[in-house]
């Protein structure tokens, strides 16, 4: 017990209300996390000075390891949210049913249940499936036929591949 006073009597001697720490880990779910400053871990430091339950929030996810500055909220240690980040792994930003995730592998922008993913996959497969009908009027050695295959079909997959790479819809 002596080493817990000792570090929280190091804490209390600071100057400023803000310190530095080391993330140890994240909780992507509750917009928390667990890091460390001197030698005392601090767990539930919020990733956001404002929690909304009205389903509004913006997450900046630290990488573990990396260094990020923490604060108190009305200068109580037992409510500390993260002020400033050196390294940010991802970013979230929910708004009601709308929902907006950047990370390394790409994007992810939903509106319900509607991905720009999805909407991009369907119409690619729309267009794969498309047919033409030609009518060939003039000579009598004009044959009269229709188009069913489509001539480009291999650079519209190219582009589906493309799209699959850079927008992800999870």
């Amino acid at each position: 017990m002596d080493e817990l006073t000792e570090a929280f009597r190091k804490l209390k001697k600071r100057d400023v209300d803000t310190f530095p720490a080391v993330v140890l880990s994240v909780d992507k779910e509750k917009g928390t996390c667990t890091v460390k400053a001197d030698d005392l871990e601090f767990e539930d430091v919020q990733l956001s000075a404002i929690l909304d339950g009205n389903n509004k929030k913006f997450y900046l996810f630290p990488a573990v390891e990396s260094s990020v500055l923490v604060s108190p909220i009305n200068e109580d240690l037992h409510r500390l949210y993260v002020e400033s980040y050196s390294e940010i792994e991802s970013l979230d930003l929910t708004i009601k049913t709308v929902q907006f995730r950047v990370d390394e592998t790409g994007f992810l922008l939903k509106k319900q249940n509607e991905s720009l993913k999805k909407l991009m996959s369907d119409l690619i497969d729309a267009i794969k499936a498309m047919s033409f009908t030609v009518n060939v009027t003039g000579s009598a050695t004009a044959q009269a036929g229709s188009t069913t295959a489509l001539s480009n079909t291999a650079q519209f997959t190219a582009v589906e591949n493309r799209f699959n790479q850079f927008l992800k819809d999870n």
